[in-house]
């Protein structure tokens, strides 16, 4: 199931925007508007933004779990432009290449180590998805690669046994991206990853995901509100606001010489201050980034 990194650009999106449609009372909603970026293989980019700036709408679609799962009935659809990823259109994409393209991308989810399944083992978990695809996959063989995955994670094997709510959120987080790279993928897409992850581990969670992506040559997409985050594991960030890509480049770059007040705004933050390495952006008020979701919602 190994994939290692893309031959292809894992992502490639040109002038895309991204529309929720209308529902209810609310009408249609551009979530995502003119988004143009190249991650080349082996590359890991980090996408900066505040709650409701089109990120987690962004992961949606790039990973497929937009057309793979529809739990809300709001599907986020692609409206404009184009996106490739690991050479698959995601316009009008059938099945069959849908399932070609969640194969061979791990999305971990914002709020994954919150929705492990209570009543499911750690090593239940992990293997669900390769069971989802293949019920008579050989056990043992399964259960060789979920231990794998356990240790690679950095957790003891004595957790394959356990449930999540025995975890602390550091483990279940763990869990949750062993779970998201069971596959091997050549693309790790990785919304908020330390969203409701203790302080103490976060950056220890952040580190973990660079060490892993060294190790096992994926390209990744890495969003946070976080420059603290991004800072630790991308080679480049992208800054979005308000469903548009404001900024592009090094961290360096990006905020020397900005040209969008937005990014200006940020780059004044990082001036002289007590830790000039570290900005945040304010998150919704939950401490998650469903804004994204809310996108649906105009003024949300």
């Amino acid at each position: 199931m190994r994939h290692g990194a893309a031959s292809v650009p894992p992502i490639t999106t040109s002038d895309l925007t991204i529309e929720y449609p209308p529902h209810g009372a609310s009408p249609a909603f551009v979530a995502v508007h003119g988004f143009t970026l190249r991650i080349a293989p082996g590359e890991v980019v980090g996408l900066l933004g505040e709650s409701g700036s089109g990120k987690s709408t962004l992961a949606r679609v790039l990973s497929g779990d937009a057309n793979a799962r529809d739990a809300t009935g709001i599907r986020p659809q692609i409206t404009g432009g184009e996106a490739t990823v690991l050479g698959f259109g995601l316009r009008r994409i059938s099945k069959r290449r849908l399932s070609r393209l969640t194969f061979g991308v791990g999305l971990l989810a914002q709020d994954a180590s919150d929705t492990l399944p209570s009543t499911m083992t750690v090593a239940e978990i992990v293997a669900e998805p390769v069971l989802e695809r293949d019920r008579r996959y050989n056990r043992r063989a399964l259960g060789v690669r979920v231990a794998t995955m356990i240790d690679a994670v950095r957790l003891p094997l004595a957790v394959l046994d356990q449930y999540p709510y025995e975890l602390s959120s550091g483990q279940r987080q763990r869990v949750a991206l062993a779970r998201a790279l069971v596959f091997g993928p050549a693309l790790l897409i990785a919304d908020e990853p330390t969203a409701g992850v203790d302080t103490l581990v976060r950056d220890a969670v952040i580190d973990l995901i660079r060490e892993l992506q060294r190790e096992r040559s994926f390209s990744a997409l890495v969003i946070s509100h976080d420059l603290a985050v991004l800072q630790r594991v991308a080679d480049r960030i992208g800054v979005m606001h308000q469903g548009v890509l404001v900024g592009l480049g090094t961290i360096d770059d990006v905020f020397r010489d900005p040209w969008h007040p937005y990014v200006r705004g940020l780059a004044a933050a990082l001036q002289p201050a007590a830790d000039p390495s570290v900005i945040e952006i304010a998150p919704s008020v939950d401490g998650s980034d469903q804004g994204d979701q809310e996108d649906a919602v105009p003024g949300s």
